[in-house]
């Protein structure tokens, strides 16, 4: 069974011979090129698991092509370097680039082929650990026993396994990268990457390059595509991908290959897309902004998630949740929401869904000072409760994080500067900090304190 590809990069005909034959015996798949040219136009067409790479060759020496690859970001894959003249220089040069090891010819197969394991064993396990460092970023499952998340579950349950593109629909803020995440960690994929790709993020120039690649003078990058290559390929906010892409993007789900910007033959590829959208694409695609063939072809079973208004019900989970997750994952105090906090709550609109909510957790266990978390303080943090000064938006949800908690802890000591009549000692008290510290903290943002 094949176990992986394998790039070995030697003018040495014998020897590469000699390494194809052996890790073949291996398992592996073995691709060989002869120079520097050969070597881009093998990395292009298939995605190694490893390089075995020769320092010495005709057109260009290893340690450039080592500089060339790891200056894509789309390339990740463990190089071993070779040589017949190797010195102490070379070797701690190639470490220093980022080469996983370097042996020196005449090569001792038994080591070879304990450090490719162990090689790729070490990149398989940093892959891992990155993707576990993205699943700690979501709910594992579908947060929620209500009847509307209950329905959205058991839809997911049933697509999962099937190959056909999915389209996720929801507000802003209903998380949807999450349950794309949720629907390739219960399909037959969820062991193989899983890529995000924001495109409003991204300009329209940079846009076709990032997801399909692109070759410039005889060198290859590679793109999102590639990256997700026998995994998912989640593209959020699909209605700003521009029409040139929707074109390319319909190719290759409907032929399983696409060509990169620039130019070269058709590259094969195995991905299952999930799009997303902020609302349903009919009118997107009377306005001609979406392709009717791209449509039809996401709009097979298309999945709804529901506004957080419409499963209210749900909130004192969420709530729980989210708590626990501050706690776990930043290390906050915990804090507990009193019954009549999560009432107001499940009453509230949710303009910004569940990112609201997340957020407005993460806000009250950064500035809370007691166990628990009380109608009062939910209905400041809404805004709810009259704050001196000027208008103070609570709920700016897009702003960063930094700027959102100095928002807030302004609005939030002036209106403690208010109850207490101005009296700093007082306010100490209340909030916990020592009163020079406070002075110190009602300067930086700009208060000022009338006696």
């Amino acid at each position: 069974m094949n176990i992986g590809n394998i790039l070995v990069v030697d003018d040495e005909p014998d020897i590469c011979s000699l390494i194809k034959e052996i890790l073949e015996d291996e398992g592996f798949q073995v691709t060989i090129a002869e120079n520097g040219s050969q070597a881009r136009l093998a990395l292009a067409k298939s995605r190694p698991v490893l390089v075995l790479l020769d320092i010495w060759m005709p057109d260009i020496d290893g340690i450039s092509l080592l500089k060339e690859w790891n200056a894509m970001d789309s390339f990740s894959a463990p190089v071993i370097m070779m040589s017949g003249h190797g010195t102490v220089e070379t070797a701690v040069e190639a470490t220093r680039l980022g080469a996983y090891d370097f042996l020196e010819k005449p090569l001792s197969m038994a080591k070879l082929v304990l450090t490719v394991k162990n090689a790729i064993k070490t990149s398989w396990l940093q892959w891992e650990n990155r993707k576990l460092r993205d699943y700690g970023t979501f709910p594992i499952e579908i947060i929620g026993k209500s009847e509307s998340i209950d329905t959205l579950r058991k839809t997911i349950d049933r697509v999962a396994n099937h190959e056909m593109p999915i389209l996720i629909i929801g507000e802003s803020g209903t998380d949807k990268e999450s349950v794309a995440k949720y629907i390739h960690g219960k399909s037959n994929r969820m062991n193989a990457p899983f890529v995000g790709v924001n495109i409003s993020a991204l300009t329209t120039e940079d846009l076709s390059n990032r997801i399909f690649g692109k070759v410039t003078d005889g060198i290859v990058e590679t793109g999102f595509i590639d990256d997700a290559n026998g995994g998912t390929l989640f593209l959020k906010d699909i209605a700003d991908l521009d029409l040139g892409s929707q074109a390319k993007l319909h190719n290759a789900i409907e032929k399983g290959n696409f060509s990169r910007n620039g130019g070269g033959q058709p590259v094969p590829i195995n991905v299952r897309v999930i799009a997303a959208t902020r609302k349903p694409l009919d009118s997107a695609v009377r306005e001609g902004k979406i392709r009717n063939d791209l449509f039809f072809q996401l709009n097979v079973v298309p999945i709804v998630i529901p506004p957080l208004r419409e499963h209210f019900e749900d909130v004192p989970e969420l709530l729980e949740y989210f708590v626990n997750y501050f706690v776990n994952t930043e290390k906050l105090p915990y804090r507990h929401f009193t019954t009549s906090a999560q009432n107001r709550l499940r009453r509230h609109s949710w303009p910004g869904n569940i990112r609201e909510l997340k957020n407005l957790v993460q806000r009250m266990l950064i500035l809370g000072q007691s166990d628990t978390i009380d109608l009062g303080e939910v209905e400041t943090s809404l805004g709810e409760k009259s704050v001196s000064g000027a208008d103070h938006d609570l709920l700016s949800f897009d702003l960063p994080l930094r700027d959102a908690r100095e928002k807030f802890e302004k609005a939030y000591l002036e209106y403690q500067l208010k109850q207490a009549n101005g009296s700093v000692s007082k306010i100490a008290q209340i909030v916990g900090m020592e009163r020079t510290h406070l002075y110190r903290k009602l300067k930086s943002l700009g208060i000022e304190i009338k006696n």
